[in-house]
Parts: structure tokens; C-alpha cells; sequence
């Protein structure tokens, strides 16, 4: 389930990056959503088609994305990889005292 508003936003020049939380039962995750804004005659418009010289802020805005998502990840989401990487790194310190 996503609000009316995202999360937070990302926007370099016309390049802008939505960032939508959603819930469920199993708990919270992040969408991202990326658009060009263009004025017309009639006012603001967007696009998610982007032209080659666009490519790179399209590049930036998703690096943005997901940094933000990492910093502001779900407790619950941040415990479970901390416990996914445990058996790994306790294999990797019994490997070094061989």
C-alpha cells in the first residue's frame, strides 16, 4: 500500500526520482519511480522517456534512490541481513585460523 506521497524525492534539473514506501503484511519495502518534467502550453508535464544526454542524471537520481532507500531501510529488513551475514563471516574467520 503506497500513500498519495512519496516518501521522498530526488531531482536533478529535470530528472526526478520518487521514492514510494509500501507496506504489507510481510512488512515495508521501496519503490522507485523516475521522470522527466517538461513544461507545455498547458503546464507541467512528465515523461519516463529519457533522450542520451539525459541518461546520466537518470544514472545520478537512481544512485540517490538507492542510497536513500539503504540509509532508511526497516529495522526488521537491516537485522535480517545482519543475521543472513553472520554464518558467512564466522566461515570466513574459521578459514583464516586454519
Amino acid at each position: 500500500m503506497s500513500s498519495d506521497r512519496p516518501a521522498h524525492e530526488i531531482r536533478m534539473g529535470r530528472i526526478k526520482a520518487a521514492i514510494w514506501r509500501n507496506q504489507n503484511d510481510s512488512g515495508t519495502w521501496f519503490s522507485v519511480t523516475i521522470n522527466r518534467i517538461y513544461k507545455t502550453e498547458s503546464g507541467w508535464e512528465t515523461s519516463s522517456s529519457f533522450s542520451r544526454d539525459e541518461l546520466p542524471l537518470v544514472s545520478k537520481v537512481a544512485d540517490l534512490a538507492h542510497t536513500w532507500i539503504y540509509q532508511h531501510g526497516s529495522e526488521r529488513e537491516d537485522s535480517e541481513s545482519n543475521e543472513r551475514e553472520k554464518p558467512n563471516s564466522r566461515r570466513r574467520d574459521m578459514a583464516r585460523s586454519k
